[in-house]
């Protein structure tokens, strides 16, 4: 993001810091990485709706439930591996129940708490989906890059999660809203 044309002048009483403004490679950096975030979303989301009518968050959750010992997480749980909002995560959880994929079961030690659990169907749908959409994911992303620029990726995207992760009290993260 450069300056905008009617910017106030540095040290304006408008404007007592200037901002610290992207120069024009960075600009050039962010805009491909947006792009290129914004497809990739979109190619994986229409993949994952052709194949199995479900939309690629749905997917996540149906894979880190798979992962989970005795195929099951704490609501709370999922939404952080998730990185998303409770409340997202409620509505999709719903979602999932209504096709059959999930159930979510009381915790026996936390009255509020929930586990959503996957079913022995939605296991079924993500074994069949998996194919097609690795398949995807390797000719979107994989496939263009060398094995030192995947190494880079992974480098770059885990610094870049973990700066944007905080972990002091209070912390205002999707999972916590």
């Amino acid at each position: 993001m450069k300056a905008p044309a009617s910017a106030p002048a540095a040290g304006s009483a408008a404007e007592p810091h200037e901002p610290r403004w992207l120069t024009g490679e960075e600009q050039r950096v962010w805009r491909s990485f947006m792009e290129g975030v914004t497809l990739l979303d979109d190619h994986l989301d229409r993949q994952l709706q052709r194949d199995a009518g479900m939309p690629h968050v749905y997917y996540g959750l149906l894979v880190n439930l798979a992962e989970a010992p005795r195929r099951r997480l704490r609501m709370t749980e999922l939404a952080m591996l998730a990185k998303i909002t409770r409340s997202r995560l409620s509505h999709a959880v719903a979602r999932l129940e209504k096709n059959g994929w999930v159930y979510r079961e009381d915790c026996p030690d936390d009255k509020r708490g929930q586990f959503a659990v996957l079913t022995d169907e939605g296991l079924e749908v993500l074994r069949k989906t998996a194919p097609g959409h690795v398949e995807a994911v390797r000719q979107a992303v994989f496939d263009r890059l060398s094995p030192e620029q995947q190494k880079s990726l992974g480098e770059i995207m885990q610094i870049v999660a973990e700066g944007l992760q905080p972990t002091e009290a209070g912390a205002d993260l999707p999972w916590l809203r």
